[in-house]
């Protein structure tokens, strides 16, 4: 936590006054370097590391114009650090908005080409998120959203909630189903990380081709619950099956 604090001041400080002559990759690209500190910090002062399956899944880098919609499971903060560490195009994080209000970490994050929302206002919400989500997937920028949209506790499952299936019909671009084991090693509402593993599985793009958003949300919430089974048994023990997806 200190390294990131530390770290942290002199890139938002850096992203602020880019930003007031540029926008766009070079402001993005900055941000990430934060986020590589961060996620390499604790790999190599906490020992948090980890394995990634199913990257051939998505669109190769040098495919720069094909987007998707990438729904994950959300266990804690360190997937949304990780993934665009590792991920070979530019990342737009659906997000509530009071983070942008956050000292230096949401200045940074407020001049980043992202889509945040106001969740109290959920109908127009979703007109920004399918906007922004469309204007963004045109530009081969892939959008990530959290179906169950908070951090859940390991070995539980949220509602999963289908705005990224209708955001997939509406933009007509695949969705990818992300699992990750994040909590093993940085439970949510804690700030004490543990050494180990972080297991990430990404499944084969669903074509929103014929689909319906419930329908589709069922068949990433499937795959999800049981990749994060298979990945972590220990922590479901005992645990009923997935419940289906909610509009």
């Amino acid at each position: 936590m200190l390294w990131m604090l530390v770290t942290v001041v002199p890139v938002a400080l850096t992203v602020v006054l880019i930003s007031v002559f540029v926008r766009g990759n070079p402001v993005y690209w900055t941000c990430i370097f934060w986020l590589r500190l961060a996620t390499y910090g604790a790999r190599y002062i906490c020992g948090v590391r980890w394995r990634i399956q199913g990257m051939d899944n998505l669109p190769s880098a040098a495919d720069s114009k094909s987007a998707v919609i990438l729904l994950s499971k959300h266990q804690s903060t360190w997937e949304t650090f990780a993934y665009p560490s590792l991920m070979s195009h530019p990342l737009a994080y659906v997000f509530k908005r009071e983070l942008i209000y956050i000292p230096f970490f949401g200045w940074a994050i407020a001049r980043m080409d992202m889509i945040h929302i106001d969740r109290s206002k959920r109908t127009e919400a979703w007109n920004k998120v399918a906007a922004q989500g469309k204007r963004l997937a045109a530009l081969g920028h892939w959008v990530i959203m959290f179906p169950e949209g908070t951090r859940i506790a390991r070995g539980k499952k949220g509602e999963y909630k289908s705005g990224g299936s209708r955001l997939s019909i509406e933009a007509g671009v695949p969705v990818v189903p992300i699992a990750t084991t994040s909590a093993r090693c940085w439970p949510r509402k804690s700030f004490l990380l543990r050494p180990g593993v972080v297991d990430i599985s990404i499944g084969k793009p669903i074509s929103p081709v014929g689909r319906e958003p419930i329908e589709m949300m069922r068949e990433v919430e499937t795959w999800i619950e049981a990749e994060m089974r298979r990945l972590d048994p220990e922590a479901y023990a005992g645990e009923p099956a997935a419940a289906p997806a909610r509009a």
